[in-house]
């Protein structure tokens, strides 16, 4: 039996469910995250479970966007480290590009004590996707010291980047989303890592991590799997341990087709980390 499309299948599914504008869209800044791995086929049953209780996102006459994220990080990957070690007090940074609408924006995630994901994020239209403008350099230096109690390092630059498109799932009775993501390639200007077609990456999103979509899940026999896309990609491009997220590495990451392109060598330039590259 031939393989389910999980960008089709999505595709269908935000466009028989009721529509819902961005401002209808809990923002949750400060939230728990739990992440799923599942099959198109799956993500159809859970459709169908959720029913009209779930909304999508519609942007214009949109749907279902494309994103691009380019990941910060020291030459010596500090940020990856700190996940692959589980640190308490960490955090990832990234300019993320809404392809189809809504500009750009740099992201600070945080992680502290408590295990609860906080992000914080300025307007990044007017800056290039892969350099940190003065503003940017103030804005993470003061958060990580107020919030986390760290001190930014001195060396960041532009390490990967990942693409694919994304359909948003709104709870309509309660603060709650689920984004469903597919399509996902991983590159940075050397190799290159595409997603299995059939498989659907979700993040439930919620302020106690007790939305109804869990419980779905719970009963569609789906647990939850530890994943980061900037920690598998690392993994998968630079061939390194990947600790906690091999199995999600392993079954989403196709290694068949993984270093199958070779970006310009603009591009190659560009990616290499560096020291702090400030856009005057």
């Amino acid at each position: 039996m031939a393989e389910l499309d999980a960008d089709v299948l999505l595709a269908g599914v935000a466009a028989v469910a009721p529509a819902v504008g961005l401002e209808d869209v809990p923002e949750l800044m400060s939230r728990v995250d739990r992440k799923y791995l599942v099959s198109a086929s799956t993500m159809a049953g859970l459709a169908a479970e959720l029913g009209d209780r779930w909304a999508v996102l519609q942007i214009g006459k949109k749907r279902q966007f494309r994103y691009s994220s380019t990941y910060f990080d020291t030459p010596d990957l500090l940020t990856f480290r700190q996940h692959r070690q589980e640190r308490r007090r960490r955090f990832k940074l990234r300019t993320r590009t809404y392809l189809d609408g809504g500009g750009r924006w740099l992201e600070l995630k945080l992680n502290g004590a408590r295990g609860n994901t906080d992000k914080r994020r300025i307007p990044y239209d007017g800056a290039s996707s892969r350099w940190l403008t003065k503003e940017a350099i103030a804005f993470v230096g003061d958060t990580l010291l107020s919030e986390l109690r760290l001190i930014m390092p001195e060396t960041l630059g532009p390490v990967l980047s990942t693409d694919y498109k994304r359909v948003t799932l709104i709870d309509r009775s309660g603060a709650a989303r689920l984004t469903c993501d597919t399509g996902l390639v991983c590159h940075d200007g050397r190799h290159s890592a595409p997603a299995r077609r059939d498989l659907v990456l979700l993040e439930s999103k919620s302020v106690d991590g007790k939305a109804t979509v869990d419980k779905v899940l719970r009963g569609l026999g789906v647990r939850p799997v530890s994943v980061s896309k900037y920690c598998i990609a690392v993994a998968a491009l630079r061939d390194l341990p990947a600790n906690r997220w091999h199995p999600v590495l392993r079954r989403y990451l196709r290694p068949d087709t993984a270093n199958d392109r070779r970006p310009t060598p603009e591009a190659q330039r560009e990616t290499r980390p560096e020291r702090l590259r400030v856009a005057c």
